[in-house]
């Protein structure tokens, strides 16, 4: 014991004498990792937001209507605020000047995609609205909207060839209205305006359009109002994957949503391999022969895309375009019956330009203002898109101060713009003529301050063609008829939901105005 105690005084007395030295070190390195978080705080000051709960996160706090819960977090918040959503964190964009300072000033900083399950089988993976921000999406976008700008300008072949589609399938549906109306009956009008809408873009991509009756349209049909029914559920399996491990509601919505995505990729696929075998480069029938042509046999053929492009890209456009139009014109139809003294006055202004000898055309837009204003406070008002599709950071990113590392998740609340009380006066008005100057012409600096189809480098490609269709079905539509509500209904702005908000069923009857005139 003795030797043992001579062997350790030398160590305590060494303990001793570097035991100060050992505490200034440590309170030395306490002070400088303090120094540095604080000044990589400074830097890199992260979003505020709610307190997320274990597994869940803040899931339970969004409601029904995420875009009004999103408005309120921002009361509380800021413009850029963070949430988590099962194991994502998510920022959350609102109001206009973040917005557009994200997705327009940081387009590629906000161009990409969040590698979500989901995403991966919408048009056989080959989707350019759900698909990564890569150098082979840049040639396929490219190629899609020189391929849709074709088709949506004015005093062209091709946008000749899509105005006739739509002008057909109008006077088609007011057709269907009046037998429907037929004997004093009312009827829920969205069936058959999601009928018309898809058979513009049937006759745009394939050049054929469908009874209301085909067994095979009826189908395609069903397949997209499910579609949009359950991609919130596919959502929802993303940022919580264990929702997968064990049988709940969830997961078979999630089956069903891939498989959905299967069978309308099957039928895209049968049309465009007819289309391959009657394939003729001198002659473009619609838009799958165009794509056929730029990405199978045009200069470079396609650079880097592979022929099942194609399908994705028609995939994509009978899907999203099918759902937003209808919801737009369902909407359109609620708020004419709602505002009959503003469906008068569009009748008006229709009857007093173009008369009753002919139908309103494409190149009316312009002498028709009140018309536009219409159509765009509608979208404004009903803001029926009112988060765009989840975006993600393609690199480390500064928005108002807030640091947003890369492959973040991110929402963009567009309804938040489009109801942003200093922007627009009284935003919970319906008022088209917020959109007239002091001419009676349309604002067009205002007219383009809505956002409904997003900004930057993920803006809609369709919008233009999406724009023109909306025109000529309410101008057609109000030159031809007068639309009635069910007196024993009451008329309410309550939505439902999905891919995009859809109104409550309601019911009409329509009144023809004028002989239908022969369109040349």
């Amino acid at each position: 014991m003795d030797a043992l105690d001579k062997v350790s005084e030398p160590w305590v007395d060494w303990k001793e004498k570097i035991q100060p030295a050992l505490m200034v070190s440590f309170a030395f390195l306490i002070c400088l990792e303090a120094c540095m978080w604080v000044r990589s705080h400074g830097q890199k000051k992260t979003p505020p937001g709610p307190f997320p709960w274990p597994l869940v996160g803040n899931v339970m706090q969004l409601g029904q209507m995420p875009h009004l819960t999103f408005c309120k977090m921002a009361q509380k918040y800021g413009n850029v605020f963070q949430i988590r959503l099962g194991n994502h964190d998510i920022v959350v964009l609102n109001g206009e000047s973040t917005i557009r300072e994200a997705l327009v000033k940081h387009s590629a900083e906000f161009a990409g995609r969040p590698k979500f399950t989901s995403f991966q089988v919408v048009s056989g993976g080959k989707s350019m609205a759900f698909g990564g921000y890569t150098d082979l999406w840049k040639v396929h976008k490219r190629i899609a909207h020189s391929t849709l700008r074709a088709f949506s300008t004015v005093n062209t072949d091709t946008t000749k060839l899509f105005e006739q589609h739509v002008v057909a399938e109008t006077q088609d549906l007011i057709t269907v209205f009046l037998q429907l109306s037929s004997n004093g009956q009312y009827f829920d009008p969205y069936h058959e305006c999601t009928v018309a809408v898809a058979n513009v873009i049937c006759a745009l991509c394939f050049g054929q359009r469908y009874s209301h009756d085909d067994k095979e349209f009826r189908a395609l049909v069903g397949r997209n109002n499910k579609f949009g029914q359950t991609v919130g559920a596919g959502s929802l399996v993303d940022i919580m994957p264990w929702l997968q491990a064990f049988p709940n509601p969830v997961r078979s919505l999630y089956k069903s949503f891939k498989d959905l995505n299967q069978e309308f990729f099957d039928f895209v696929k049968d049309k465009i391999s007819q289309h391959r075998q009657t394939y003729c480069p001198d002659v473009t029938r619609d838009m799958s022969d165009a794509f056929i042509g730029h990405i199978e046999h045009g200069p470079g053929a396609g650079d880097g895309l592979s022929k099942d492009y194609v399908e994705g890209t028609v995939t994509d456009l009978l899907g999203a375009g099918q759902d937003t139009n209808s919801s737009a014109l369902s909407w359109i139809i609620l708020l004419l019956i709602k505002y009959p003294n503003i469906q008068v006055k569009l009748q008006e202004e229709i009857d007093q330009i173009i008369g009753e000898e002919r139908l309103p055309t494409a190149e009316d837009k312009v002498t028709l203002p009140y018309v536009q204003a219409f159509i765009y406070e509608t979208l404004r008002y009903t803001s029926f898109v009112p988060v765009t599709i989840p975006h993600s950071t393609t690199s480390d990113v500064i928005i108002d101060g807030f640091y947003i590392p890369k492959d973040t998740v991110v929402f963009v609340n567009q309804w938040s713009v489009n109801h942003d009380e200093v922007k627009w006066t009284n935003p919970d008005v319906f008022e088209p003529g917020r959109f007239l100057d002091q001419n009676g012409q349309l604002d067009r600096d205002l007219a383009y301050g809505v956002m409904i189809f997003s900004l930057g480098k993920r803006r809609c490609i369709g919008d233009q063609l999406s724009m023109l269709k909306l025109f000529l079905f309410t101008s057609i539509l109000l030159h031809q008829c007068s639309l009635h509500p069910h007196p024993g209904d009451q008329i309410t702005m309550d939505c439902v939901n999905g891919l995009a908000l859809k109104p409550l069923p309601y019911r009409i009857s329509v009144v023809p105005r004028h002989a239908s005139p022969n369109q040349n």
